[in-house]
């Protein structure tokens, strides 16, 4: 038997839905759409394949059924069947052919729908009727039922009003975490659904939730900086497992009057604060108190878009000093977001704390830049006898940011009783970077663990301290970095979603989603993310469908802003947080940037207005791509105008005011163009290379510069090590990327700053350039349908490689300096043509896929 040159790789992937997510296997692809839309990828030996026709195979029912269609299409492919029905449950396969033959057919894929309608839940919420505070113990909530014998299959659906652990016969239904995850619980709240078949015993059997406060209750619900109050008072539990039986009958275990409750061993669960734990305790109480019915809330359930929280990976300790007798700093090498899992041995009653922190001052845990969490667990052990055994010690229902951990009560522990569980959202990695300069290396690394630990179910601001929210700011400055590392195209969409519900009806974008404020303002930079992240979203995934949802929010925030700038276009009134964080604003005052904010303001107006009328034209609303198309035209007039001289010099005259016209081509023609990029490149040299910019500038500060000509600027920015740069923190030991670019000062000393943390993704958004610029990798078709290979060389290196993996599959390209010789080899997917541009202007066009090599001379100028 011969092996076919082309073949499907993998199973069909339903919407943005990751088949097979590891850790459940057996598990079919939740959709929450009557009609998924389809994608798959090849691998092909034969360099002149190409999909000309496919076949998609649908199994329902125990009936097969084909669709064929002769096109290239291959992302995102419109569903060509009838629409699924609640419960439904199918099986996919797809093949595709040239003119001459087809490919294998592909690995099945399994795909389950959703609960589409109000009347397919039976269930109703439950809610202890005893009280239970945020100052009580957890509850579990519970039913013991019979199974009859021949259950076919098992699944269970659960939503919660705060965050659940649930177990059937004693064993967890699920590797999630911190499930159903934060949503705007007045519009949305997600719910769960397994396949629990291997769980379920004929005869007696019991479910168990514990219930936690999560996001819905507790300091981050109701701290004063927020709304001043929780989403609700009462913690509650909505579960219907439905038992389909060989005979085709059908058993339905739901919440309802008849369930119970008990308390738990867990005294006390806050995100901010830790959890606290009583071993003592038993941990199956029996459950003897009763259940209240709520009214069902008004808020619609929705099926998850983004992958679980799950534990991605497990940390040693590095080292464990003992700083007195029973107690110990622990130190595990690396910045992360998780919790610590001990083995202890001690008597019973015993009380174990562990505190967390990100870096140590004198060699104590520094506590400050956590503020008011407290950031603690507490473990009272049961005891175990010497040389029998140990005691696990591991939090359910929270998480902390850290690197150290201060673990007071034991009197001995080494490296080997201690360990980091690493948890997030449970992405797929799509992007690799490395470079001959091992610091921009570790930079690299740095930019992928911050975001690693931010990206929790939402994408969070920090991991430590009192905060944890969603801000739309540092979201929208990242989401092309986020892109190019991750698959965040599900992760983004449920974010969005619930951006979009809590956006107010003036079309006035919240500074953090969910929203927690109870006053907003329109933010230029933090209200544009309805309008960025959708775009990156369809830019990098091919993704229409993203625009189309989410159109009427975009264009709601660019008509509130057209409002505010009124008939002259410009954005100058108002409060502004502007470019927040610039290193030379004073340290308390991180809004006072040298940028000026209405410069700023109408430079992001011009940008949304702009990718407002791209978005129109992609879902053919013509009408509207011409209104914003010259609205956008009107708003960079005005900006010119009113703040570029004639010399090219913009107002405030500052590195993020010249990077932003710049990158944006809001200054446009060429002379005056070529002035900005020439008074830029003066001002960064003034600066001796270091950064002057915030979170608004520092996104587009080496575009601005490469993009004009200025490229050993942008590596002289790039590789500094002076304070402040991207460096800088390399050479101090960061393992993440800071809040401030001297979150540490030179001697070791955490900034003396009210606000500062050692985990904040927001300046890593220049891993994007570095993806772009330096590999030279990046997409000129959505989706990366088409691709441009043209590294930038210079700064010294000796050679980049970066690895994507697009929605056709991996991108990649490598390069190498020796000599007077430069190398590049390149590997192209099926479907994705590429242009690849060598040094001295050589310009390659079309190239389809497999490997390809290229070897040239250097331009004598070249690398300099």
């Amino acid at each position: 038997m011969t092996t076919p040159s082309t073949t499907v790789r993998g199973p069909v992937r339903a919407e943005q839905l990751a088949p097979n997510l590891p850790g459940s296997a057996s598990e079919a692809t939740l959709v929450g759409v009557t009609r998924p839309r389809l994608s798959w990828r090849y691998e092909s030996n034969d360099p002149a394949w190409r999909q000309q026709r496919r076949e998609l195979q649908l199994t329902r029912d125990g009936a097969t059924e084909t669709h064929t269609t002769s096109d290239s299409e291959q992302v995102l492919v419109e569903w060509p069947f009838k629409p699924l029905r609640s419960r439904e449950r199918v099986t996919l396969r797809v093949r595709g052919g040239d003119d001459v033959s087809w490919t294998p057919w592909s690995e099945p894929a399994e795909i389950e729908a959703g609960l589409f309608e109000a009347d397919d839940w039976s269930a109703r919420w439950v809610t202890p009727a005893e009280t239970f505070t945020v100052a009580d113990p957890a509850p579990i909530v519970g039913i013991d039922f019979a199974v009859r014998r021949g259950v076919r299959s098992a699944r269970l659906y659960f939503s919660v009003l705060g965050i659940a652990v649930a177990r059937i016969n004693g064993t967890l239904v699920s590797e999630d975490h911190f499930a159903p995850g934060w949503t705007s619980y007045e519009h949305r709240i997600r719910y769960q659904s397994y396949d629990v078949t291997a769980l379920i015993s004929e005869g007696p059997n019991t479910l168990r939730a514990l219930l936690g406060n999560g996001w819905f209750r507790g300091r981050i619900a109701s701290f004063a900086l927020h709304r001043g109050r929780a989403y609700g008072e009462r913690l509650a539990f909505l579960a219907q497992l439905e038992l389909h039986y060989d005979d085709g009958s059908i058993d339905r275990v739901v919440t309802d009057d008849a369930w119970s409750t008990g308390t738990s061993r867990v005294l006390l669960n806050d995100f901010y604060d830790g959890q606290h734990i009583d071993l003592r305790r038993d941990p199956h109480p029996a459950l003897d108190g009763t259940v209240t019915i709520l009214p069902t809330p008004t808020a619609r359930l929705v099926t998850p878009e983004a992958p679980p929280v799950r534990a991605v990976d497990t940390l040693p300790a590095v080292s464990v000093r003992s700083v007195s007798h029973g107690r110990h700093v622990v130190d595990f090498g690396q910045n992360v977001v998780g919790w610590v899992r001990i083995r202890a041995r001690g008597r019973r009653g015993q009380e174990v704390v562990v505190r967390h922190a990100e870096v140590l001052e004198g060699g104590e845990l520094s506590m400050r830049p956590l503020r008011s969490a407290q950031a603690t667990d507490r473990y009272v052990l049961a005891g175990v006898q010497p040389r029998k055994g140990f005691e696990t010690l591991e939090p359910e229902l929270v998480f902390h940011g850290f690197r150290y951990a201060d673990v007071t009560g034991l009197d001995e522990l080494t490296p080997g009783d201690v360990e980091a569980i690493v948890v997030g959202s449970r992405l797929e990695r799509t992007g690799w970077f490395a470079t001959s300069d091992a610091a921009l290396s570790q930079l690299h690394e740095n930019i992928v663990w911050g975001m690693r630990g931010n990206f929790l179910d939402l994408p969070t601001d920090c991991p430590q301290r009192d905060e944890r929210l969603g801000w739309t700011g540092d979201a929208q400055v990242f989401a092309p970095a986020a892109a190019t590392l991750f698959d965040v195209a599900g992760f983004f969409s449920s974010w969005l979603g619930d951006l979009a519900a809590d956006q107010l009806p003036d079309g006035t974008v919240p500074a953090v989603v969910p929203r927690v404020f109870s006053e907003e303002t329109p933010f230029a930079g933090w209200g544009d993310a309805a309008v960025i992240v959708p775009w990156v979203i369809f830019e990098r995934y091919g993704d229409a469908g993203i625009l189309r949802r989410q159109y009427d929010s975009m264009r709601r925030w660019v008509d509130r802003v057209a409002d505010l700038a009124g008939p002259t276009h410009l954005w100058s009134q108002g409060e502004q947080l502007g470019d927040w964080l610039d290193p030379l604003a004073p340290p308390d005052s991180p809004a006072e940037a040298l940028a000026d904010p209405a410069v700023v303001a109408t430079a992001y107006f011009a940008r949304s207005a702009h990718l407002l009328a791209r978005a129109a034209t992609v879902l053919g609303e013509r009408d509207d791509a011409h209104k914003y198309r010259v609205l956008a035209e009107n708003v960079r007039r005005a900006f010119c105008a009113e703040y570029v001289s004639s010399e090219g010099v913009v107002r405030s005259d500052c590195q993020t005011v010249y990077a932003l016209a710049l990158h944006w081509r809001i200054i446009d023609d060429a002379p005056t163009r070529a002035s900005a990029g020439a008074r830029l490149a003066t001002l960064v040299a003034r600066q001796n290379y270091t950064v002057a910019t915030g979170f608004l500038g520092t996104p587009v500060i080496l575009d601005a510069l490469s993009g004009t000509g200025f490229h050993d600027a942008a590596y002289r920015m790039l590789l500094s090590h002076e304070r402040p740069s991207w460096l800088y923190a390399v050479d101090m030991g960061a393992t993440t990327v800071w809040e401030r670019w001297d979150s540490m000062l030179p001697d070791g000393s955490v900034n003396p700053g009210e606000m500062t943390s050692f985990n904040h993704y927001a300046f890593g958004a220049i891993a994007d350039w570095m993806h772009r610029e330096v590999a030279g990798l990046q997409p000129i078709d959505a989706g990366y349908r088409r691709v441009r290979i043209a590294p930038t060389i210079g700064g010294g290196l000796t050679s980049a490689s970066a690895r994507h993996l697009s929605p056709y599959g991996e991108v990649a390209v490598e390069w190498a300096i020796e000599g007077p010789r430069f190398t590049l080899s390149t590997v192209i997917p099926v479907g994705v043509t590429a242009k690849v541009v060598l040094p001295g202007g050589v310009e390659l066009f079309g190239l389809g896929h497999g490997k390809h090599r290229f070897e040239v001379e250097l331009p004598a100028e070249a690398g300099d």
